[in-house]
């Protein structure tokens, strides 16, 4: 019986368009090793645009990584103040609403702290004033790891969707934020003074909507109950949570074919040189 590939199975299940993406079965094998990954000691930063980005994007894997013992933080660039149809919302209730449904969904998955920079939904630029924040936070906290949001892409063909503006932006502040900004001393060196030491980020992690591209693959087949847990909290951005929860499971599932695994979350994972 002629075995499917688990990376074209996903893209006919995911890809409306029907075009199956180039199999590359050295990346393949090089993400069944490194699956293995120990979060054990580690401190992370998770940088996102507005509340309930992180949890959608990787929840399982920051599960995982609390659940094995490491720091978690959560730096939201926005309380996601325009992400609601209901014509009797407020800017700022719907900033109050999400902002709580981000804590209590961040204490499900162990996230030891959430900060918020307060910027407007919809309106991130990628500038310095956004890229020192961030390095304020690298260099306070001294994370390991950083994960953030991919900024490669304006639009996904083959899903069908566009890469948010704010998505773009958050990455690839947090991107330049981590190097060289955060490492360098004369990059901010007025930062001294407020004992904010230069930091190197060890390594940088983008989560994949394209198997293809993704070069590193979490085993979360014990902690994907609880993104979904946590995701329950975002009732003011979830419809359909039992739709939601068909559709995510079904992707972890498939991902996690690629790494013999029941559930898996695919990232684009950087080892900066130090």
């Amino acid at each position: 019986m002629k075995q499917i590939n688990p990376v074209r199975k996903f893209n006919r299940k995911f890809n409306p368009a029907g075009v199956i993406l180039k199999y590359n079965p050295a990346k393949e094998r090089q993400s069944i090793i490194s699956n293995g990954l120990d979060f054990k000691d580690e401190t992370i930063l998770a940088v996102g645009a507005h509340p309930d980005d992180l949890d959608f994007g990787f929840g399982a894997t920051i599960a995982k990584a609390a659940s094995q013992g490491a720091k978690i933080y959560y730096l939201l660039a926005t309380k996601g103040q325009r992400g609601s149809n209901d014509k009797n919302m407020t800017s700022d209730e719907l900033s109050v609403l999400r902002a709580n449904e981000q804590r209590r969904a961040a204490k499900v998955l162990g996230v030891k702290q959430v900060y918020f920079l307060n910027y407007n939904d919809g309106e991130l630029v990628a500038d310095i004033k956004l890229k020192e924040q961030i390095v304020i936070y690298i260099r306070k906290i001294k994370p390991s790891m950083v994960f953030t949001m991919d900024p490669s892409h304006f639009f996904y063909k083959e899903f069908g969707f566009v890469n948010h503006s704010d998505h773009r932006a958050i990455g690839e502040a947090t991107l330049d934020a981590c190097y060289p900004l955060a490492r360098d001393w004369l990059s901010f060196p007025e930062h001294d003074a407020l004992g904010l030491k230069p930091h190197k980020v060890k390594q940088l992690f983008f989560p994949s909507f394209d198997p293809e591209e993704a070069n590193y693959f979490v085993d979360v087949t014990k902690t994907l109950k609880l993104k979904f847990r946590a995701l329950k909290f975002h009732a003011s951005q979830v419809g359909d949570m039992t739709a939601v929860r068909q559709r995510m499971t079904e992707r972890a599932r498939l991902l996690g074919r690629i790494i013999n695994k029941t559930y898996a979350e695919a990232f684009i994972r950087l080892v900066l040189w130090q």
